[in-house]
């Protein structure tokens, strides 16, 4: 069984409190066993030693306040020295280091993910999404960011981000360890950081902190504060740190209607907000998109039964393909099934309260959508069963874009495999594009968009008119990571009044100027002198040209 205590100022910290974690295949064969191991293991009526085999995975520390103090303190002491690392150490060689060693505990990491759940499929997309995410094409990026150098006359001019500080990062209980990882770039800019591992599924966080990160940084010969992990209830430690003079930006992932309240709190308390919420992207169907690559692409919306921030949630379809579309899509969802996580084929995962996801379709089908397939829990071998802790992949066809947004499922992000397309009135394709545009830039979330078009002045129209969301992709998977673009962030109800694509190195910095002269220029030259030069340059104009 893996056991692992806070991470603390580069010391392992112990408690007498855990929290275990329960095999996510003894889940799925009988969980209110496994959940009553778990329940007795960390009330004490059961010891460790008494554990049958098999169930249980690993344990955390549960950390208590003071160990939580003593992690943001530790933080604050480590933030001026690593930040004194040149940029070439702390961005370039921890970036390349921590994709070697990301790269040689892939199989381990995602040994891991499966333990906590994840379909061997979607642990494989996310280790990949971390491993691009620290390849070079990325690095380079967040290196143009950071640094802008050029001359004016005698000076040395440069443009520059500088860290905030301390760097406190929520992640969310459905992907935790990729979310710490993509946290783990704000420490890249000189930010030191302290992460809360979910008491849900903490153990991929303190593995892959503990064992991928913190010996890169040790590596590197970084303070022992520059990277803290502890595992708690979220209230208190999010209030710990709101509580803090020392913390000054908080990363959290969560509702849009607990976040835009933590934002509230988070500016009260002097901290920046950094937020990732919920989604409830866009999908664009235009006439002439190609529907096979189309419809494949819309089945992302029902990866890990729909509990995933950036898959689509709502689709757009012009009416002339609309019905070819919706067939295919109904034959591609039927093939998307649930599991053991093992099977390679499996995309689908438990849903263990399903009542939402029943008031959200009988909300649809009352306001006079059409239900095209699914609507049904089921076992994991796909047959309907009312106990089935999987739910069948669900389509429903929406007619009019006018009145869509009435439907629960179009108006908010949905988090389960329930996916609306919207099929617009007829009229005029340049009306049709308008309107499409309109209906995209007025969502109020704003995570991720995508387009399927072929002609090119109708890609053009998309990719200049829509302004809402941190990415836009054409012709491409909606959830595919790619090099040097962001994984995270958007506007409105995703990102908050500050919303944008989330780059944490950049969130977490901030833009500073610096003029580095040799000291051969006249103070009151440099206040009047550009007049007189300009003044003069005038009069030798004005004279060349009489």
């Amino acid at each position: 069984m893996l056991s692992y205590a806070s991470l603390v100022d580069g010391k392992n910290v112990p408690s007498d409190r855990w929290v275990y974690v329960v095999d996510s295949d003894a889940l799925l064969e009988d969980a209110f066993t496994s959940l009553t191991l778990k329940r007795k293991l960390e009330s004490g009526r059961l010891a460790p030693e008494d554990l049958p085999g098999g169930s249980i995975v690993g344990r955390v520390a549960r950390a208590d306040q003071e160990t939580v103090l003593q992690a943001v303190e530790a933080a604050s002491r480590a933030t001026a020295e690593w930040n004194a690392f040149p940029l070439e150490e702390r961005l370039d060689r921890f970036g390349a280091l921590l994709h070697r060693r990301l790269a040689e505990k892939a199989d381990r990491t995602i040994e891991i993910l499966l333990r906590e759940g994840h379909p061997l499929a979607l642990a494989r997309w996310q280790v990949s999404g971390a491993l691009e995410c620290f390849g070079p094409e990325s690095l380079a990026f967040y290196r143009s960011q950071m640094l802008h150098e050029s001359r004016h006359g005698e000076r040395r001019i440069s443009v520059r981000r500088r860290p905030d500080g301390v760097v406190c990062l929520n992640p969310p209980q459905n992907a935790p360890l990729s979310s710490a990882l993509l946290g783990v770039t704000a420490m890249m800019a000189g930010n030191s950081l302290v992460v809360r591992a979910p008491r849900s599924a903490p153990l991929g966080v303190m593995y892959v902190l503990h064992e991928v990160v913190a010996p890169v940084l040790q590596e590197l010969g970084a303070p022992g504060g520059t990277l803290n992990v502890v595992c708690g209830d979220p209230a208190p430690v999010l209030s710990t740190w709101l509580d803090s003079p020392l913390v000054d930006d908080v990363m959290y992932f969560g509702s849009s209607e607990a976040g835009m309240r933590f934002q509230e709190r988070c500016v009260a308390s002097g901290k920046k907000p950094i937020l990732e919420l919920a989604g409830n992207d866009a999908v664009v169907v235009w006439k002439d998109a190609d529907l096979e690559y189309a419809a494949e692409a819309l089945t992302e919306s029902f990866y890990g039964s729909g509990q995933l921030c950036m898959i689509p949630n709502q689709v757009l379809a012009h009416p002339d393909v609309t019905d070819r579309l919706v067939a295919l899509l109904a034959e591609k969802a039927r093939e998307v099934r649930g599991g053991s996580v093992r099977d390679e084929e499996v995309l689908l995962t438990p849903v263990l309260r399903n009542e939402k996801f029943f008031a959200c379709l009988d909300d649809a089908l009352a306001r006079g959508a059409e239900l095209v397939c699914g609507g049904h829990a089921m076992q994991a071998d796909g047959t309907r069963d009312t106990a089935g802790i999987f739910l069948e992949p669900t389509v429903v066809l929406v007619r009019g874009m006018a009145e869509a947004r009435e439907i629960q499922a179009v108006r908010h992000e949905t988090f389960f495999p329930l996916l609306p397309v919207v099929a617009a009135e007829p009229a005029p394709d340049t009306v049709l594009l308008d309107r499409f545009v309109d209906f995209v830039n007025s969502n109020p979330y704003g995570l991720r968009n995508s387009v399927w078009a072929r002609d090119p002045e109708v890609v053009d129209h998309f990719v200049t008119r829509i302004t809402k969301g941190g990415l836009l992709k054409v012709n491409d998977s909606h959830i595919g990571f790619l090099p040097g673009l962001p994984t995270h962030g958007g506007t409105g109800l995703t990102g908050g009044v500050y919303g944008e694509a989330n780059y944490p190195i950049l969130r977490t910095s901030h833009i500073q100027g610096v003029s580095v002269s040799d000291g051969g220029i006249r103070p009151r030259d440099a206040v009047f002198g550009a007049w007189r030069a300009m003044r003069h340059d005038g009069a030798e104009t004005d004279a060349a040209a009489g």
